[in-house]
């Protein structure tokens, strides 16, 4: 199959889903309106293997120390798939179902699968990561952007958002940006910062008179990233950044790692 942009579609909610683009959700729609800030690095990226940045990108495989690109430097960040193209392994009207196959400079096979599934009022993302051969240890996220304010049918731009939840604590972090391995009370913002939810990730953005938007995801793990003035990131993933080193989660030949998130919008 082609890797051509697809449009998903469930009443007024419309997705665009970019194969050729890193696997990313390339926009989302209610009555209309663009709730992802528009461009090619935007959107909607998944991030696998790892999340965040990577310490000097360097982790531990086992006994090896591995070594990723510097795409952020002094640390690698946010993955590899992002910047690939992915397959399509089918799609219908409010469905696709995406793979990519791991490749250098990651340095173990394996495919990612990722499903993006649309209902009139939700978009529900789901990824594994599976391996036939050596396990390895990974992590899976999500890194959303959503634009700060929504344009209205009327052309005119409406309040900022407002984020709501509730961490039990904060990753402190440090002059590198990475977590120093203490837990503190969670601060007032801005943020560039990740938060422990160890009942589920929970987040609610609030765009007022417009839209509500809640993230959740079963994974205890949210990094929020509102430093921009455009948008707002609100991240699910399986760990913390530099998790490859800290927290590591192994995907072997028998067990995939697995995730999701679902965004559930409301009206106001």
């Amino acid at each position: 199959m082609s890797n051509e942009d697809i449009t998903l579609t469930a009443g007024d909610a419309e997705v665009t889903v970019q194969p050729g683009n890193g696997g990313r959700v390339g926009g989302l729609r209610v009555g209309g309106t663009e709730l992802l800030r528009q461009g090619e690095r935007f959107g909607c990226f998944p991030m696998v293997p790892w999340c965040g940045r990577i310490r000097d990108g360097r982790f531990l495989d086992g006994a090896t120390l591995r070594q990723m690109p510097l795409n952020a430097p002094p640390h690698a960040i946010h993955g590899t798939v992002r910047d690939g193209a992915w397959r399509v392994a089918r799609s219908s009207a409010d469905e696709a179902v995406l793979t990519y196959d791991l490749v250098e400079p990651w340095p173990h096979p394996g495919r990612v699968t990722q499903i993006v599934a649309l209902s009139e009022d939700a978009l529900t993302l789901s990824m594994a990561v599976e391996t036939y051969s050596s396990s390895f240890p990974a992590q899976i996220g999500w890194h959303p952007w959503f634009n700060r304010a929504l344009m209205g049918k009327d052309g005119t731009v409406g309040e900022d958002v407002r984020l709501d939840f509730s961490p039990a604590w904060q990753e402190e972090r440090g002059d590198d940006h990475l977590p120093t391995g203490n837990r503190v009370e969670p601060k007032p913002g801005p943020w560039d910062d990740c938060f422990g939810m160890p009942d589920g990730v929970a987040v609610t953005l609030t765009w007022p008179g417009q839209l509500s938007v809640e993230v959740t995801s079963p994974e205890q793990w949210v990094v929020v990233y509102d430093e921009q003035e455009a948008a707002v990131c609100v991240e699910p993933q399986t760990g913390p950044p530099n998790g490859l080193n800290t927290l590591p989660r192994l995907v072997t030949p028998l067990e995939p790692l697995e995730a999701t998130t679902t965004w559930r919008w409301t009206r106001l």
